[in-house]
């Protein structure tokens, strides 16, 4: 007997829900006609298409992504696989990618990866397998690994990479140019007067991280300055190692001037470090991050900090991903340039323009 929340004529799965079965029979159509409508066939005429859509509406039925890719044979997923340990990263790459996708009937699938376990290659190759999805974006720095790329390619998978070199053909890549946000940096804080000046950088197995303070290095250099190791920390990209190396570097007998943390999360765990010993930002203490996450314009003072745009990112690697050669064709490299952003949390010394 109907519940008294069933659509009238409507029948259910053992789950529940609406079927296609149903839209078909409501619609008068068969089931291959409604797929052809949920799917945007031309193969289906005008007022056919219209009646079916409104009893798609009128039962609220959902298609199943998994269903739609056993029937047609293919996929309406598309995977990203991080490792970054940064819940703001990875949260804007998302967006990014969600943004794309939205009105293309795909959906977005996670794969979390420890690049530490030596179980990687076989979860990669078990994901895709299980899933089976369109495609893959890959972000740093699971993206600058060969051998994950490999078995991608082994199981005919498209990807595309985020990095910060080019690892890739031009239309499996993104590049995000690290070295140069890395060299603004430096020189936005050698150009205030500061000397004696610290680097925080990621974790040593993120080639992002190696091209950032590869760029801070060259920056410093053009002031005739030196990075010095005793002002040199390796955090993990995380609040807490951004709370630990900013509070290691500002109890030195001879602390810095200036830090330049390499991610947004460090830096405002440096924010954390320098109030909890007294120290005032930028008064006491200039900070740099980088990303330029929304925490950046969020904590007081408001953070100067390299913009990469990260949700945009996301956004043109699968369209990129979905547009494959042509739209590479079209669109020729796609890279992005870091752009230094300049907000409070910095200040001159002895009068530096």
């Amino acid at each position: 007997m109907p519940n008294g929340t069933e659509k009238p004529g409507l029948t259910r799965s053992v789950e529940g829900k609406v079927t296609i079965n149903d839209i078909a029979r409501l619609a008068n159509v068969s089931k291959k006609t409604v797929s052809r409508v949920i799917n945007n066939s031309p193969l289906v005429r005008e007022d056919t298409r219209r009646r079916v859509q409104a009893v798609i509406k009128r039962s609220g039925f959902t298609p199943d992504p998994r269903a739609r890719a056993l029937a047609f044979r293919r996929s309406f997923l598309v995977g990203m696989i991080y490792d970054n340990p940064s819940p703001q990263y990875v949260v804007n790459m998302q967006r990014g990618i969600l943004d794309a996708l939205e009105d293309t009937g795909h959906l977005l699938v996670l794969q979390p990866c420890d690049r530490s376990n030596p179980d990687l290659l076989d979860q990669i190759r078990a994901f895709v397998r299980e899933q089976k999805p369109k495609g893959v974006i890959l972000t740093p720095s699971i993206s600058e690994d060969e051998e994950v790329a490999e078995i991608l390619r082994q199981e005919d998978c498209p990807y595309v990479r985020i990095a910060s070199v080019a690892v890739d053909d031009s239309d499996k890549l993104v590049r995000t140019h690290d070295h140069d946000g890395g060299r603004e940096a430096a020189r936005h804080l050698a150009s205030l007067g500061h000397t004696r000046i610290a680097h925080v950088h990621g974790p040593e197995l993120f080639r992002s991280a190696h091209e950032r303070r590869r760029g801070f290095e060259e920056g410093l250099a053009e002031f005739g300055l030196t990075l010095l190791p005793e002002l040199t920390r390796e955090g993990a990209y995380t609040f807490d190692t951004g709370v630990e190396c900013a509070r290691e570097l500002l109890s030195l007998d001879n602390p810095p001037t200036a830090i330049f943390l390499g991610n947004d999360e460090m830096a405002v765990g440096a924010y954390h470090a320098a109030r909890a010993q007294g120290l005032r930002i930028p008064e006491d203490i200039s900070v740099v991050g980088y990303d330029d996450t929304p925490m950046a314009s969020r904590v007081w003072p408001l953070m100067t900090t390299v913009r990469i745009a990260i949700r945009d990112l996301g956004g043109e690697a699968t369209r990129l991903l979905l547009g494959g050669r042509e739209y590479a064709d079209a669109k020729g490299e796609v890279d992005f340039s870091p752009e230094l952003i300049v907000r409070a949390s910095t200040r001159s010394l002895n009068g530096a323009a």
